[in-house]
């Protein structure tokens, strides 16, 4: 793909908008916004299957009421090969995504992503309107969509890698970092309105949302600060043809002397086996694994729980059971900035740096390396609700025992990088783990 091309330029939202120039702060501020509202929209379009497992899959109620295939009585395990079958595309497309990432126009791939997934989502709750009662159909529109939600994660974080560099600090991040509270806050409401019009409203509203935001980023994301005639802060020492970056001064670093913008098209990205060879890949990934796990099987299963658990002599209705699942993620938005503020009290990286790992300042790897490591937990996202299917008929102890050990192997994971860390600060000497996970966020 060439750079030069009309829709590699300058975003024609930015374009449309501005009547005069914006400064660094404003596009960075922009990019902030965009990325996460972007990946809000991916997670509220995750939210629906979890919403509506309990209308699909009727327990203590006439089966009738169900819907076919799933309201039999291997209804949970089938619904749960709907989840691992979207969660395994995600993570197989995870590792390809992250490495087109690096290799296209991020603005495109994301935008195309999106709008990919909007539309198979949507076409999952078409089977409502449809009256569709194949498996078959319902599990493919789930392994598109994975494929496609797969271009979301590795992009955005790129993105930010692109703006931001080593000036990234916790707090921003951990704010930052709840677009998936936010999204699965707002998938959950969203979703769970609509229900008493049909369970296919569910999927076809947050199918809706994210195609918007796809558009969204389509006009307004500028991946690069080359993209929009600054200098990037990443390069700017080595580049001849750009003036000097200096964010925390707030100086402006407009290109000079009509030189061309380079876009992500034009710069190299690494191969997986060099990023898994990083230092720390590798344990942060095995972290995801067992942290995702245990993540997802709340996401997919916590409204199925609740509306299958008897409270007081009373069953809750799907519509409750929806929006009380949101205050799981009102929890995740506050554990993530609190757990950013104590990062930068602390100076600890280890425990909140998973997915900016020991780059030195390259960021044309972070789209890789962040889709090793999330591909990798997105495997586990896909054993945890897998197993709850088939768990869950036998009752919810082992389901809750399996959540533990889960929990508990990803903390031990981590604990490695956390005594390097210990060590460190009490020596006073660099381990190259440590440092490396810290050299972005700083």
């Amino acid at each position: 793909m060439s750079r030069h091309c009309d829709l590699c330029a300058t975003p024609p939202g930015i374009l449309l908008l501005r009547a005069k120039e914006w400064n660094y702060h404003t596009h960075r501020y922009m990019v902030l916004f965009i990325t996460f509202l972007a990946y809000a929209c991916y997670h509220a379009s995750r939210k629906p299957t979890g919403i509506v497992k309990s209308v699909l899959c009727p327990e203590h109620e006439d089966p009738k009421d169900g819907w076919i295939p799933f309201n039999g009585y291997d209804g949970p395990s089938k619904l749960g090969e709907i989840d691992v079958a979207f969660l395994a595309c995600y993570s197989i497309g995870m590792y390809v995504a992250g490495h087109l990432g690096d290799t296209l126009d991020l603005r495109l791939f994301l935008a195309s992503g999106m709008i990919g997934s909007g539309i198979f989502v949507g076409l999952f709750g078409m089977g409502y309107f449809w009256n569709v009662h194949r498996f078959w159909f319902y599990l493919s529109m789930q392994m598109i969509a994975g494929m496609f939600q797969a271009t979301g994660w590795p992009s955005v974080v790129a993105v930010i890698g692109n703006w931001f560099g080593k000036r990234k600090r916790g707090l921003i991040m951990g704010i930052w970092n709840a677009h998936t509270s936010v999204g699965n806050i707002c998938g959950s409401l969203i979703a769970a309105s609509v229900l008493d019009y049909g369970w296919g409203w569910s999927f076809v509203a947050p199918g809706a949302l994210i195609v918007f935001g796809g558009v969204i980023v389509f006009l307004f994301l500028a991946p690069y600060p080359e993209d929009v005639g600054f200098s990037s802060s990443s390069s700017s020492s080595s580049s001849s043809s750009s003036s000097y970056v200096d964010v925390g001064d707030d100086k402006e670093a407009l290109v000079h002397n009509g030189a061309l913008r380079q876009a992500s098209v034009n710069k190299k990205g690494i191969g997986l086996v060099e990023a898994c060879m990083i230092p720390g890949v590798i344990p942060f990934a095995l972290c995801l694994f067992f942290a995702k796990l245990v993540a997802y099987t709340f996401l997919y299963w916590l409204p199925f729980y609740l509306t299958h658990t008897e409270i007081g002599g009373k069953y809750i209705s799907v519509k409750s059971a929806g929006n009380l699942s949101a205050l799981f993620d009102v929890g995740g938005i506050v554990g993530g900035i609190l757990a950013g503020y104590i990062s930068d009290k602390l100076n600890a990286r280890a425990i909140t740096a998973a997915s900016f790992i020991s780059l030195r300042g390259d960021s044309r790897a972070l789209a890789t390396v962040t889709a090793i490591i999330d591909g990798t937990g997105s495997v586990g996202a896909a054993v945890g609700p897998l197993l709850t299917g088939f768990l869950s008929t036998r009752g919810w102890t082992e389901v809750f025992m399996m959540l533990v050990v889960g929990a508990f192997i990803a903390g031990l994971l981590l604990s490695r990088l956390i005594i390097a860390e210990i060590a460190e600060r009490s020596s006073g000497a660099q381990n190259p783990e440590a440092t490396a996970s810290q050299s972005l966020l700083e």
